[in-house]
């Protein structure tokens, strides 16, 4: 589920939520919306442990310049949600490689923050599987243009930190989104991130998501959304799908990452669900320089085949790209 203040209705225009929280508290009302999900979402047998619920936002930057003050945080900066090990050892390594890839990348991790979380609001079963939650703050050199440019930047220093990191899962890493998202029953992701409960927490766009998991088994890391997809269902051609990705990878070439292509390479995590390598493959070519509705054209055609009533020009499109 989508909410964005562009996309409101006339009548929840009118509704109290919405006077309530204004244009920039969406992930008000996208909280509410995934409370009412239940029917939808997956749990165990003694209903105390979720498949998954989570939460995609604009990033609240006055909120986080506020509570991180001490961090003296510049007006664009990207932020990072990670999941790390519980041990101690194995955290501040992990800590510790991810700032020597950002400084080589010409970036600086200014500082770390531990998640705010309440663990009573969560059973003794989910916690036993919880990582350890932190976030990341990161500076640009200032000749990076903030937006994209700066995100394709977090994204290959992401992608050169995970496979030395496999134990450690970034849920995000950007300039502009980021992920909260966990083994929740879907009143508990407001309850277990205190950040979500803050007045000041504030968004204009807001995505959120209840799973069911059918080919994967839950876990934290599974939870939706994604980087840049939540999704419903099973992709029953994954497989193909992901062999294929790989097989193209010695003849790729993009005009927006140059020679730093590599450094993205496995595109796809090969560890995560159907779902995840979908977005692994979507945020691939959106930060080749793909423009996002073409990339969903590709990823997910229509059945195009034996369709009279489509244009021929769309016709063509779909079967220049099933190449």
């Amino acid at each position: 589920m989508t909410v964005s203040s562009s996309m409101m209705p006339a009548a929840l225009e009118q509704s109290s939520v919405f006077r309530e929280s204004g244009p920039i508290r969406q992930s008000v009302i996208a909280l509410r919306i995934v409370e009412n999900l239940g029917h939808r979402a997956g749990k165990d047998a003694k209903g105390e442990v979720g498949d998954g619920v989570g939460i995609l936002t604009q990033i609240p930057h006055a909120y986080f310049r506020k509570v991180c003050a001490e961090l003296q945080l510049p007006s664009s900066f990207g932020v990072g949600m990670f999941f790390f090990p519980k041990d101690i050892r194995a955290r501040r390594q992990a800590m510790k490689m991810f700032e020597v890839i950002a400084k080589k990348e010409g970036c600086t991790c200014v500082g770390w923050r531990e998640v705010p979380v309440n663990p009573d609001s969560l059973s003794e079963k989910a916690m036993s599987s919880c990582p350890a939650i932190y976030q990341a703050f990161v500076t640009s050199d200032p000749q990076l243009e903030p937006g994209i440019e700066f995100d394709r930047k977090l994204y290959l220093i992401r992608r050169i930190f995970e496979p030395s990191n496999e134990e450690t899962y970034v849920c995000s890493l950007s300039s502009r989104t980021i992920v909260y998202k966990g083994m929740f029953l879907v009143n508990q992701l407001r309850t277990f991130f205190t950040d979500l409960q803050q007045e000041d927490f504030t968004a204009s766009i807001a995505l959120v998501h209840s799973r069911f998991s059918t080919n994967t088994m839950p876990s934290w890391r599974r939870a939706h959304p994604y980087r840049y997809i939540m999704h419903n269902g099973e992709i029953n051609t994954i497989k193909g799908n992901a062999g294929k990705m790989l097989s193209r990878e010695e003849n790729m070439a993009s005009s927006i990452l140059g020679d730093e292509i590599d450094k993205a390479y496995p595109v796809i995590a090969s560890n995560g669900s159907d779902s995840a390598m979908l977005d692994n493959t979507l945020e691939f070519m959106m930060m080749s320089g793909s423009d996002l509705a073409k990339a969903v054209m590709q990823l997910i055609p229509e059945p195009w085949q034996n369709n009279d009533e489509m244009d021929q020009e769309k016709k063509d499109f779909y079967e220049y790209n099933a190449t």
